[in-house]
C-alpha cells in the first residue's frame, strides 16, 4: 500500500493556487468567474525582452546552464542592485533560481536546523510559514492590524524579539504580499537598529514587488543600512516587475557563505535555471524600472478605482496599500452570518467559497496569510471587471442573514 511521508501529508496546498483551481473548474463548466485570487500581472512581456529571448534561441542557448546562473546574468543582477539599491555585490554572491519562491526555499534549507525559529510578520506571503515548518523550523508570527495598515512598529518588534531572542531568521516581504503595505526608509532604519542587538539573526528580505510602489516616501532595501548587508539575504526576481511569471526566474543576493550553500543545494534539486529565460532576464534588468513604469502607473489607477468601489460595500473595513497589487480588507462583520441554504460562515474560507459560488468572484481567504476574516483582492485586472466584481460581491452579501 502506498503511503506518503508525514511531512507531505501535513503540507498544505498553496491557498492562492487552490482557489485558482476552483475558479478554473467553474469556468470550464461555463460560469463567468472573475478571478481576483491570483497574483499575476495581466500585461504582456515587453517587446525588448521578447527580442532577447528570441536571440538566445537563435544563438543556440539550449544546453545546461551553470547551477547559480550564467555569469553575465549574475553580473547584470549586481549592476541592478548597485543602480537601484546602492548595494555592492560580486557575481559570486548571486544565485539565480527557478523563481523567487525557490530562492526563499533554498535559503531556508541552508539556514534551518530542526526547531530553529523564524520570525514572520503577519499578514505574510502564503508559503512562508509552510516552508519554514516543512524544513523543520518553527514559525513565530508577529501580528499586525489593519488599523496600522498591516505594519508592525519598532516597539512591537523590540517586544517580540525579547520573547524569541534565539530566532534564526526574520522573514518578510516589502512591499508586502498580501497587504501591499510598504516599509520605507525611516521605518527600516529603526528596524536595522533593533537588529543590532541580535547579530546572529539572518534577515531575509523578499523584494519581488520593489518596482510596484506608489508612495512618495523612499523605498530602500534593509541591506543598505550599516552592518546589515553581511547578514541580509535579498530575494528578488522578474515575474512581477516585468510581467514574466511564466519564465520562472528569481534570484538572491547573499553573503558568500550562504550563496555557496544555496548553490550546493540547488545543484542537487534543480540545477540551473532555463537558459533562454536567463538571457531574456539580462535585457529586462539592464532595461530597468523606466522600461516598465507604465505597469506601475496602471496598477495605481486600478488600486484607486478598487478602493473607491470597496467604499460601497457594507460593513467592510479596508486600508490603503502603498505597493504590490493587492488590497486585504476585513470582512469580520460577516462572521456567523448564514446563507439562504442555512450554512453558517465560520471564517473567511467559508465566505470566499460562498462568494465564488454565488457572486462568481474568486478571492483568497486571509487565513492563508495569517489574517483571519480578511479576503485578498488582486487588482491585476481591468477596471471594468473590478467594478463588476464588487457589484456581484455586494449582491451576494445582501443575501446573507444573521444567525
Amino acid at each position: 500500500m502506498l503511503e506518503l511521508s508525514k511531512r507531505v501529508q501535513e503540507l498544505k496546498e498553496s491557498e492562492t493556487l487552490a482557489m485558482g483551481k476552483k475558479a478554473q473548474s467553474l469556468k470550464e463548466q461555463g460560469v463567468a468567474v472573475i478571478n481576483l485570487s491570483i497574483g499575476e500581472p495581466d500585461f504582456f512581456i515587453p517587446d525588448f525582452i521578447k527580442e532577447a529571448g528570441r536571440a538566445a534561441i537563435d544563438q543556440n542557448f539550449n544546453f545546461y546552464s551553470p547551477v547559480a546562473g550564467f555569469k553575465d546574468l549574475r553580473e547584470a543582477i549586481c549592476e541592478k542592485l548597485k543602480r537601484d539599491n546602492q548595494l555592492d555585490y560580486t557575481f559570486s554572491q548571486i544565485v539565480v533560481s527557478t523563481g523567487a519562491k525557490q530562492s526563499v526555499a533554498n535559503i531556508l534549507i541552508a539556514l534551518l536546523n530542526p526547531g530553529d525559529e523564524v520570525i514572520i510578520p503577519a499578514p505574510y506571503w502564503v508559503s512562508y510559514k509552510d516552508m519554514v515548518e516543512f524544513f523543520g523550523g518553527v514559525a513565530r508570527i508577529i501580528p499586525a492590524s489593519i488599523e496600522n495598515n498591516y505594519k508592525i512598529s519598532k516597539d512591537t518588534l523590540v517586544s517580540f524579539l525579547k520573547q524569541y531572542p534565539k530566532a534564526k531568521a526574520f522573514l518578510y516581504s516589502n512591499p508586502s504580499n498580501p497587504s501591499g503595505c510598504t516599509y520605507h526608509k525611516e521605518e527600516l532604519s529603526e528596524f536595522a537598529k533593533v537588529f543590532e542587538a541580535y547579530p546572529d539573526m539572518t534577515i531575509i528580505s523578499d523584494e519581488i514587488y520593489e518596482y510596484i510602489h506608489f508612495s512618495d516616501k523612499q523605498l530602500v532595501s534593509i541591506a543598505s543600512f550599516p552592518n546589515m548587508k553581511d547578514r541580509t539575504v535579498v530575494i528578488n526576481g522578474v515575474s512581477k516587475a516585468f510581467s514574466m511569471t511564466g519564465w520562472r526566474v528569481g534570484y538572491m543576493a547573499a553573503p558568500k557563505l550562504l550563496a555557496d550553500a544555496c548553490d550546493k543545494i540547488q545543484s542537487q534539486f534543480t540545477s540551473g535555471t532555463n537558459s533562454v529565460a536567463q538571457k531574456a532576464v539580462i535585457a529586462a534588468l539592464l532595461g530597468g524600472k523606466s522600461k516598465v513604469e507604465y505597469m506601475s502607473e496602471k496598477f495605481l489607477k486600478r488600486r484607486n478605482h478598487l478602493l473607491k468601489e470597496l467604499e460601497s460595500v457594507p460593513n467592510l473595513k479596508s486600508h490603503r496599500p502603498e505597493g504590490a497589487f493587492y488590497v486585504l480588507p476585513s470582512f469580520a462583520a460577516y462572521e456567523g452570518m448564514r446563507t439562504i441554504e442555512g450554512k453558517i460562515l465560520k471564517d473567511a474560507r467559508d465566505l470566499s467559497m460562498y462568494l465564488l459560488e454565488v457572486a462568481h468572484v474568486a478571492l483568497t481567504p486571509g487565513e492563508a496569510f495569517g489574517a483571519p476574516w480578511c479576503l485578498r483582492f488582486s487588482y491585476a485586472i481591468d477596471e471594468s471587471r473590478l467594478t463588476a466584481a464588487v457589484t456581484q460581491i455586494k449582491d451576494a452579501l445582501k443575501a446573507l442573514v444573521k444567525s
